[in-house]
């Protein structure tokens, strides 16, 4: 008995994770957050450049998140523009070595979340 109810918990408990992580596929397919401290060890980080990365990643995450509510063949276009912005921003901010590594990062995410 105590082997059945210990089976049909853990069978419940599987199916409520995969259900749960299910309807979440589209806001993190849409999520651009990244870890600021490996970022800017990444990229070699001043204090001045780390503020303003920080404050142009998180505005290109919150545009990111913004687009999983948009349906129809214009995300693409959308994603588009907004990866444009991020790096036209962080062009001012990094230097050419440092803007490659992060363009090469940014490339690979979006290739990876099928963007």
């Amino acid at each position: 008995m105590k082997k059945m109810v210990l089976t049909l918990v853990a069978m419940m408990a599987v199916t409520f994770s995969f259900a749960e992580t299910k309807s979440n596929d589209v806001d993190t397919r849409f999520d651009m957050s990244c870890d600021m401290h490996r970022l800017s060890a990444l990229l070699d980080l001043n204090e001045w450049q780390m503020e303003a990365v920080e404050a142009i990643q998180n505005s290109f995450t919150n545009e990111m998140l913004s687009l999983a509510s948009v349906k129809g063949p214009q995300v693409r276009h959308m994603v588009h523009q907004a990866v444009r912005k991020d790096a036209h921003q962080m062009k001012r901010v990094l230097n050419d070595k440092q803007f490659d590594t992060y363009m090469l990062l940014l490339v690979t995410t979006l290739k990876n979340k099928h963007l």
